[in-house]
């Protein structure tokens, strides 16, 4: 075979192999015939045409923070972690602040010809934005309003983006680090707060404890009464049935001294006088002196009443 004629079939062969371009899953390429832009390859297989046409070649940041030049552009969701930086909150405390910042390129060809440097131009503008909204927020509201800057630092970079064919998906605050000076007031600070908890707890405690003894006292007095008056009512129930088993006695007894008396044809009053008559003088002469003798002063109509009684005994 003429040599002139195999060296053809080899550059040829070559240019051939030159124009295949495999293009990976989640990977896109952006072509340029006679430098400018005509199409984006897609995954698979894909020819292009040598020399008329070329792959454009864009910025990336690696993993280890390096800044390198490839024609291929990673579709994927991507992480970049910045530096620490410092930032000036509104009652001027010098923090230091770093974040991380999830974005996905949806638009090639913005992401390789409306900016220069992607990942540079998307580092700066995080840390600007980030310095403007904390500049906004005092120490302790930056503290605690982490999701409150996560959300305005994603509206201000997905808004600001846009344009570049990127897509902010979130952005997340790792670290805010205040001045030592500072932590070491806020330390006392939550001291103080919790010595200030738990005298607030122990004083409700106390409280508590007095309220639950009062009432614990309260249900006891009410108790004691409760029953003191029960046994006084029970007493006194005691009392009366007493004096009406008594009265009802009494009656059967006057009752049958009565018919017997009357039987007997005597007065059945004179008796029953006579008889109460002796009982008040036997109360009487009972808790005194026995050589004092009592003496009725209507002694007559005792000895009156006592004939009566014998009268009724003889009959």
């Amino acid at each position: 075979m003429n040599p002139v004629v195999l060296v053809l079939i080899i550059l040829v062969v070559l240019y051939i192999l030159s124009g295949i371009k495999i293009v990976s899953q989640s990977e896109t390429m952006i072509v340029e015939r006679l430098g400018k832009y005509n199409r984006t390859l897609t995954a698979g297989i894909n020819v292009i045409f040598p020399v008329i046409e070329r792959a454009k070649d864009t910025i990336i940041r690696r993993q280890s923070g390096s800044i390198a030049r490839t024609t291929r552009i990673d579709m994927r969701e991507q992480v970049y972690d910045f530096d620490k930086q410092s930032v000036i909150t509104k009652d001027n405390v010098m923090t230091e602040i770093n974040a991380l910042l999830y974005f996905q390129i949806v638009d090639p060809m913005k992401a390789v010809y409306e900016i220069q440097n992607l990942p540079v131009a998307i580092e700066k503008l995080t840390q600007t934005t980030l310095r403007n909204v904390v500049g906004e927020m005092e120490l302790d509201e930056t503290l605690t309003s982490r999701d409150t800057i996560n959300s305005k630092l994603r509206n201000v970079l997905d808004d600001a983006t846009n344009k570049w064919g990127v897509k902010v998906n979130r952005v997340e605050l790792q670290d805010i680090t205040p001045p030592e000076s500072i932590r070491r007031t806020m330390e006392l600070q939550m001291q103080a707060e919790r010595n200030r908890r738990a005298e607030i707890l122990k004083a409700e405690g106390e409280k508590q404890s007095q309220i639950l003894n009062s009432e614990g006292e309260k249900q006891a007095q009410i108790n004691a009464a409760e029953a003191e008056k029960q046994a006084n009512i029970l007493k006194a129930e005691g009392e009366a049935r007493a004096k009406i088993l008594q009265a009802e006695a009494e009656a059967t007894a006057i009752r049958n001294i009565s018919e017997a008396v009357a039987d007997k044809g005597s007065d059945p009053v004179n008796y029953l006088l006579a008889v109460k008559y002796i009982e008040t003088l036997k109360d009487v002469a009972g808790g005194q002196n026995n050589k004092t003798v009592y003496l009725p002063y209507e002694a007559s109509n005792v000895l009156g009443s006592l004939g009566g009684i014998k009268d009724l005994f003889n009959k």
